[in-house]
């Protein structure tokens, strides 16, 4: 089990971890938004014009994200923590890959795929261990079920939780995000002053902002590194022989 004596981890993970694992991104150019419209499948006004479409698309995305396994990322943050280091993770991703690595500290900032909610009422969740949502399912008060996913123009309900995990932190690590997501690329800013940041990423030196550290790696390589040398040592450090 971890110990809370121990430095904090607080780990911030973007598409690029769960690409590695065969899960197309946003950003890319051969990404989701290239082929579905963000207006068309991921905001409420598409939700009210076509909301068979908008189930649809995410139906597919659920299969694929069923299909797709943990990669070496996220089996090296779920094994820093059951040797007991303090590891906290936050993730933009709407799968399952970090708690299917064995991740048991992990918050989605906009929502989980492998669940449905009701229209009337965010509070009622129902876990989808198969198959999709279809129009005509409803919730217990009758109302028809929707991803539980943030669509753009909705709040982020737990961005204030995220941003007081953040400033718990001892060391933040970033992966795989292009940091232009707002509000979570703000999320650096609520790290205390003292606490390191450290980006792994391919384009980490395009992307990185000032005073943060570069590892310009994929994340199946990039994190695994980074915590061996944290098992080898039993702390948190940023090994010069990565940087760049």
């Amino acid at each position: 089990m971890s110990d809370p004596r121990r430095p904090h981890l607080v780990v911030f993970t973007g598409s690029g971890i769960s690409a590695e694992s065969g899960i197309q991104t946003f950003r890319a150019g051969d990404g989701l938004w290239a082929e579905h419209p963000i207006e068309e499948v991921a905001t409420p006004q598409a939700w009210r014009r076509d909301p068979a479409r908008v189930l649809n698309f995410y139906n597919l995305r659920r299969e694929q994200v069923r299909r797709a396994r943990p990669n070496a990322a996220h089996k090296a943050l779920a094994e820093l923590e059951r040797q007991g280091f303090r590891v906290s993770i936050i993730t933009q991703n709407i799968d399952d890959l970090h708690e299917r690595a064995g991740s048991r500290n992990v918050l989605h900032l906009h929502g989980e795929i492998l669940k449905a909610r009701s229209t009337v009422d965010a509070r009622m969740q129902y876990p989808l261990p198969r198959g999709g949502i279809e129009l005509g399912d409803i919730c217990d008060k009758g109302s028809q079920l929707r991803p539980d996913v943030v669509w753009f123009g909705e709040s982020v309900p737990h961005f204030g939780e995220a941003c007081e995990i953040v400033a718990e932190a001892d060391m933040l690590l970033v992966v795989g995000t292009s940091l232009a997501v707002m509000p979570a690329a703000s999320l650096l800013e609520h790290a205390p002053l003292d606490a390191p940041s450290v980006l792994v990423d391919p384009e980490a030196a395009a992307l990185a902002p000032p005073g943060v550290f570069r590892i310009s790696q994929p994340a199946g390589k990039g994190v695994p590194e980074l915590v061996r040398h944290w098992r080898r040592e039993g702390r948190l450090w940023v090994p010069e022989t990565l940087l760049g």
